[in-house]
């Protein structure tokens, strides 16, 4: 008897609702395919059957595969045969329906993605609820898959080449009215008719047959190489693809392969042809990477899975934010959104407004793109009160301070908020290279000090780095991220460090970035290394932004604390260099590894080969991408060894979502294990004898080796459950 399906039979009409048990959503999993093929057959087999209708007891339709098992079935490292059979069991149940001699029809209730949008492609009608929170989308390229079970197929052959592949290239989510436009929804109808309507369909169309399955048929729009316009749209595709994935990304390379070779070949052959490409993908750990860290893990985190448990849960009302500049701006605006009253106090009122304009600002431009209405943009501005009073943050829930970098100046503004906060609640400083336990020397309550790390801009970046100093409490922490759940960010929780986690392991990309430059390594090359690694922008470009002067600032800072016992960065004299002796410090400043003419597009300095010369030998690009994602993920794994990070987990998101490292590789601890710690060790250990000890191997990552263990046990990964 199926367990994920219900099976009932009513004039002469099966209805299969799908309900997979103790998940919110319905989900796809060997057991679901198990049941799926069994009620396919049961229709077919029974001569009283005249029909189906396929719908949900869920609120969606289907979400698309379970993730986890999605990752266990990489680690479980089974062949290809049997990958390409778990595969096809999916594909023989969908194309059973569609060429059985009796009608199926999808009664589409809610969302339906990946597989639950590929079984309704396989139905000969498409019918959706009047359902505003309803999506429909083949989002599999996201977590470094193809749709599997049809939908390179039987897409392009109902909309088209091209609007598939945009859709599926991208796992681009439409509503219900735009897919019938587009052409793969049929209709759409009140819900409470939804049943009835196909029900009705049924009885009309007993003969109903796929599009491609008659006589003649051909792809809307064409296909084929000698197909003038698709030809176009293939080059196109290929080159837009290369560019914006550099060929890490295997997904939409075979999208692009599926469709092009799917659609100038019947229909079954190109399910086979999808199949393979399909099974490649499950062999290739970028989709393992991606899904357990992007989708899981995140998913995960931001559920609370750091969340002390014998807390209770607290809502934040009130937030007290000091310091209106770009930083405190955006966090007044998210806290805003999120239904907070923000309290934004600066040093004058008129900077204090000057913040809140940021938010006038930014809803204005949503405004004008029809994203938000006049109503919710003034409901938005009326929470934020600016102010130059710390009385007015009496009642706040929670005080976050941006203020300057300096230590006087938060120990005042500390003390001051703290003399109006209640002594429950917590205060938190977003800063980004000063130690947690150092600040909260100032408090005169350390055990609610807390670090609130945001990143810029804050409306966009979803990462919220949450520092804990030696004394601050399991309530500090889990009100801090009751707080980052409300704004909906993600989270990660490390321990006090100089420079925490994030900042710290960046700094290593900014820094070997410049010692590839000492090195005589062309600018163009580092930079154009760092951007087909995967990274967002190349390591000088991103020193540019952050600003070089920020850097020393930081440098002369940290010496002051440590003394003799800082270790400098072993490329710190080329941020002194661009500073000191040839005044460009960034950016902001118009000038330091680039020119930003204005008007113009910027372009690396011709100077830099006068002052750094270039060598007469070049590296391959291979080795400088190495040495820049070999050095992040070293300083992470120090991070472990030290206890400034504690999971594996908060390391990935934190590395992808903080910073930017490739997300096709997981993370800068799943890079290592995707690599294999004996084969990374013994690289890591070639390039410290090349380049210097900062390449050096960590003790923790030599015993994990010589135990065999790794950053991710084999099907051991705890997180969410349900598919994305």
């Amino acid at each position: 008897m199926a367990e994920t399906i219900q099976f009932a039979v009513a004039d002469g009409i099966a209805t299969l609702t799908l309900d997979v048990p103790g998940r919110s959503m319905n989900v796809v999993t060997d057991q679901f395919l198990d049941d799926l093929n069994e009620s396919v057959e049961k229709v077919v087999q029974d001569d009283g059957i005249k029909g189906a209708i396929i719908t949900s007891a869920k609120e969606a339709f289907v979400a698309g595969a379970d993730l986890m098992w999605l990752v266990n079935v990489y680690d479980a490292n089974l062949p290809a045969s049997e990958l390409l059979e778990k595969n096809q069991k999916f594909t023989h149940a969908l194309r059973t329906m569609e060429t059985c001699g009796k009608p199926f029809v999808a009664a589409l209730n809610g969302t339906a993605l990946g597989g639950g949008l590929e079984i309704a492609l396989a139905c000969h009608q498409r019918i959706a609820a009047d359902n505003p929170k309803a999506v429909f989308g083949l989002p599999e390229v996201q977590v470094g898959l193809l749709p599997g079970a049809g939908g390179t197929q039987r897409l392009p052959r109902l909309i088209g080449v091209q609007p598939a592949l945009e859709l599926i290239t991208q796992g681009t989510h439409v509503p219900a009215q735009k897919a019938v436009k587009l052409g793969f929804i049929d209709q759409v109808v009140p819900a409470d008719q939804l049943l009835d309507v196909a029900a009705a369909w049924v009885n009309d169309n007993p003969d109903a047959v796929q599009p491609w399955d008659q006589k003649g048929f051909k792809v809307p729009g064409g296909a084929g190489a000698f197909h003038p316009k698709i030809a176009q749209v293939f080059m196109g595709g290929s080159a837009l693809v290369a560019q914006k994935t550099n060929h890490n990304y295997p997904a939409p390379i075979a999208i692009l392969s599926c469709v092009y070779e799917g659609t100038i070949v019947p229909i079954d052959t190109g399910l086979k042809i999808e199949s393979r490409y399909f099974t490649s993908l499950f062999q290739d750990p970028v989709y393992r990477n991606m899904t357990r860290t992007l989708f899981i893990n995140k998913g995960a985190a931001e559920k609370g899975a750091r969340r002390p448990k014998d807390v209770p849960p607290a809502e934040c009302k009130k937030i007290g934010m000091l310091g209106a500049g770009m930083m405190g701006a955006g966090i007044a605006f998210v806290s805003a959104r999120a239904g907070m009253d923000v309290v934004l106090l600066d040093s004058t009122l008129e900077a204090a407004e000057k913040g809140k304009d940021y938010s006038r600002g930014l809803m204005a431009k949503r405004l004008e793109k029809g994203r938000t209405t006049q109503e919710k943009m003034d409901q938005l501005l009326s929470r934020i009160h600016p102010t130059a009073e710390y009385a007015d943050l009496e009642g706040c829930d929670l005080v976050i301070e941006a203020v300057f970098e300096d230590r006087d100046i938060k120990a005042d503004v500390t003390a001051k908020a703290e003399a109006v906060l209640a002594a429950d609640k917590v205060f938190a400083s977003n800063t980004s290279t000063l130690p947690i336990s150092g600040l909260a020397e100032s408090s005169s309550r350390p055990k609610n000090f807390i670090g609130l790390h945001f990143f810029s801009p804050v409306d966009k970046m979803p990462l919220v780095e949450i520092i804990m100093g030696k004394e601050t409490s399991d309530e500090a922490l889990a009100h801090s991220l009751d707080y980052v759940r409300q704004i909906r960010k993600t989270p990660i929780v490390v321990n006090d460090s100089r420079g925490f986690y994030t900042s710290r392991v960046f700094g290593t990309y900014v820094n070997e970035g410049m010692a590839l430059l000492k090195d005589g390594v062309a600018p163009a090359l580092i930079e154009n290394a760092g951007k087909l690694a995967g990274m967002p922008v190349g390591p000088l470009a991103v020193h540019d932004e952050v600003t070089l002067d920020l850097s020393v600032k930081v440098f002369k800072q940290t010496q002051e604390d440590l003394g003799d016992e800082y270790d400098a960065p072993s490329a710190m004299d080329v941020t002194f260099k661009m500073v000191d002796e040839l005044g460009r410090s960034g950016k902001r400043f118009g000038k330091g590894f680039y020119d930003y003419p204005e008007g113009a597009k910027k372009h690396l300095w011709p100077g830099l080969a006068e002052h750094f010369p270039v060598a007469d030998s070049q590296p391959d690009v291979d080795e400088v991408k190495e040495r820049l994602l070999y050095i992040q993920a070293i300083e992470t794994v120090r991070c472990m060894q030290e206890g400034v990070i504690t999971t594996a987990a908060d390391a990935d998101i934190g590395s992808i979502f903080g910073w930017g490292f490739p997300p096709w590789t997981g993370g800068t601890l799943s890079f290592i294990d995707t690599i294999g710690l004996d084969q990374f060790i013994a690289k890591a250990e070639a390039l410290a004898e090349r380049h210097g000890p900062r390449f050096a191997v960590p003790e923790l990552l030599s015993k994990m080796a010589a135990a065999g263990e790794r950053f991710y046990p084999p099907a051991a990964d705890a997180g969410q459950r349900d598919a994305a």
